[in-house]
């Protein structure tokens, strides 16, 4: 990323989950079972939907982009918070705290996006079906994806550049499980101001207009959906649109509670980030398999091969 090291500061302490002496074990099985449901889910959901032909669609298309950023997001802070249970390996070098701050918000900004474009995906799909192949062409959703994996990625580098060009010189000490903008930019050695401002300001402009997109898409496709005269097309309008606004909802009411309010107790914003880096994750490949019977079509014909 190209960052300056303005500080005196080589590595920083994570504490990691607070108020849990005595469950560390537990902990590390709970979690080592999440992280290896996600990478199994996510791994199934993007094999399937690069195989089989059938679900060389837009909307797969997407989910796969989105297995991709599961993977992605369970990473960054999983395996260092297994080292933290397991080793009691609660130091992290600068460079890995920068990655995992870069990396968080690089993925979590494209996922946020990524969701505005299959919300986008589905009022065309359910409000413009005659026209949805030409519309959602390989070349638009190849522009999208890549619109969004790009301006995310500048979004992350600003975020992190103006975390790590603040001199840190005294505690290296983060009172969280990972390395994000807010713990770590308290111990600098300046004023914050400015890249706390600019933080809330980024990661609430972004997921505001995000979910606002979002529900101007559903309010659209509501209208077309009780216009239908044919149940059997309501049902698949709803199957489709109900997996995508959970996700939907269990991505944006965690980053709603940790980055608008960035003054809440840690006892109630641990947990709700461990959701969503933790839990969602995983959720995420079942909730889009469990109704989808073309998926789960996918996945058989993928076991039958193996």
């Amino acid at each position: 990323m190209g960052l300056v090291n303005h500080t005196g500061v080589t590595h920083f302490i994570l504490l990691g989950i607070p108020n849990t002496d005595g469950l560390q074990t537990i902990l590390f099985f709970t979690f080592l079972a999440f992280y290896l449901c996600t990478l199994l889910g996510n791994l199934l959901i993007f094999s399937a939907i690069l195989v089989d032909p059938h679900l060389h669609t837009p909307m797969y298309f997407f989910l796969g982009n989105l297995a991709v950023l599961d993977i992605g997001i369970s990473s960054i802070s999983i395996p260092k918070l297994l080292a933290n249970l397991w080793f009691q390996d609660k130091v992290i070098s600068l460079g890995g705290c920068m990655s995992q701050v870069f990396f968080w918000h690089f993925l979590a900004s494209t996922e946020c996006l990524l969701y505005t474009v299959m919300a986008y995906d589905r009022y065309v799909a359910i409000c413009h079906p005659l026209r949805y192949l030409l519309i959602m062409n390989r070349r638009v959703c190849a522009l999208l994806a890549a619109g969004s994996w790009i301006a995310s990625f500048f979004h992350a580098a600003i975020l992190a550049t103006l975390t790590f060009t603040l001199p840190y010189c005294g505690s290296n000490v983060v009172d969280y499980f990972f390395c994000d903008i807010f713990p770590v930019a308290k111990l600098a050695c300046a004023d914050t101001y400015v890249i706390e401002t600019v933080t809330f300001t980024n990661t609430s402009v972004v997921p505001l207009s995000c979910f606002l997109l979002i529900l101007a898409s559903y309010v659209r496709i509501f209208y077309s959906v009780v216009k239908m005269n044919s149940g059997e097309g309501r049902r698949k309008a709803a199957s489709t649109c109900t997996s995508h606004l959970t996700v939907v909802t269990l991505f944006f009411g965690p980053c709603a509670l940790v980055y608008t309010q960035p003054q809440l107790n840690n006892v109630l914003v641990t947990p709700v980030q461990i959701f969503g880096n933790v839990v969602t994750p995983m959720l995420n490949p079942a909730i889009y398999t469990l109704r989808n019977k073309e998926v789960k079509a996918a996945l058989r014909k993928l076991r039958g091969v193996r």
